[in-house]
């Protein structure tokens, strides 16, 4: 249900590479630079390397690989590993039943569907009716 509501924007700028450049600009803005001007700066250049990109082939899919894992690893079902530059990084642990016993299986059921439900319902929906058929599909999860 959830994969159906959601649609990839911004995938050619990295999170860590959007921290990096506001960041940058909050810092040089503690020097003495005018901060609502330098993250507006950042904002620019960000959006301009993310153009070019766009432009030289990188193209955002949907994929459905990558929204379970998504929401496996908002849901606590992960494995921390650490990469050979340093860097941590959620792995998410299998899902197939026969990779747990029943209590961890009800538990990462629950915790998915909570993460599901507050994803789904904090989005802006066109009517009430789209947003109580969104919530009744839910509810139905929930059994």
């Amino acid at each position: 249900l959830g994969f159906e509501y959601w649609e990839p924007t911004g995938g050619a700028i990295s999170a860590n590479e959007r921290k990096l450049v506001n960041g940058y600009a909050k810092f040089l803005a503690a020097y003495g630079g005018n901060e609502g001007a330098l993250l507006d700066a950042a904002e620019q250049y960000l959006e301009q390397i993310a153009n070019r990109r766009v432009t030289n082939g990188i193209s955002l899919c949907k994929s459905f690989d990558a929204y379970r894992a998504w929401v496996t690893v908002e849901a606590g079902h992960y494995d921390a590993i650490q990469l050979p530059d340093g860097t941590l990084r959620k792995h998410p642990r299998s899902i197939a039943f026969s990779s747990m016993d029943e209590v961890e299986f009800q538990q990462l059921y629950k915790s998915a569907l909570d993460v599901l439900w507050r994803w789904i319902l904090s989005r802006t929906f066109r009517t009430q009716r789209e947003a109580e058929n969104a919530a009744a599909q839910l509810m139905s999860f929930a059994g």
